[in-house]
């Protein structure tokens, strides 16, 4: 069962990539990034990135990076909760194009709202999927994906303390907070999708 699921690769992805780079301490951590900044530019740019260089890879890997082995585990373990559900409820095909809708929006969005590169981490795509499950569990009462509302709280808790800053404070180091915020918005939109268009 597990070696057929999708959200396994995924995790092992984001494992295999985390060691490689040494959780952001090495020379390898800069091809995954969201801009390529081994460019001739001084400030690499969006633009030489995917329109010149063509690098559309970058879009995708920065969810795979991990900065420190709390982040990994903690990510991780999220992408194991709701990823074995929505894999099992509603197919791995609703599951890869979630995962993927999400990762690359909350990337783009976390980028283009803080102009900074140096970010990573399933937990847009976390929230992507959390989004998507909280959607669908409104009209059928948590029954759906049998989520508990106590982790629905302490997601959409956990999110507004990033953008207090608390969190830094208490040692979880730059928290990704537009890339949590953009994540869980295209969820909501796709769960609303799923269930007038899809018929959920």
């Amino acid at each position: 069962m597990y070696s057929n699921s999708l959200y396994i690769y995924i995790i092992a992805i984001s494992i295999i990539l985390s060691f490689l780079t040494n959780f952001g301490f090495s020379s390898l951590l800069e091809p995954f990034l969201f801009l390529n900044s081994n460019d001739t530019s001084i400030y690499p740019t969006f633009e030489d990135t995917y329109l010149v260089s063509q690098q559309w890879w970058r879009l995708l890997t920065p969810t795979f990076l991990h900065f420190s082995l709390t982040h990994l585990i903690f990510n991780c373990l999220w992408i194991y909760i709701l990823g074995s559900k929505i894999e099992l409820i509603d197919g791995k095909a609703i599951f890869i194009t979630l995962f993927l809708i999400a990762c690359i929006s909350s990337n783009i969005g976390q980028y283009f709202w803080t102009s900074n590169y140096l970010f990573g981490g399933l937990s847009g795509a976390v929230y992507g999927l959390l989004g998507y499950c909280f959607i669908l569990d409104l009209d059928q009462r948590g029954q759906r994906y049998d989520l508990p509302n106590a982790l629905y709280i302490f997601m959409f808790l956990w999110l507004l303390l990033g953008f207090t800053g608390i969190l830094s404070i208490f040692g979880f180091g730059n928290v990704a907070n537009t890339a949590h915020l953009v994540g869980m918005i295209t969820g909501f939109m796709l769960g609303l999708i799923a269930k007038y268009s899809l018929k959920f």
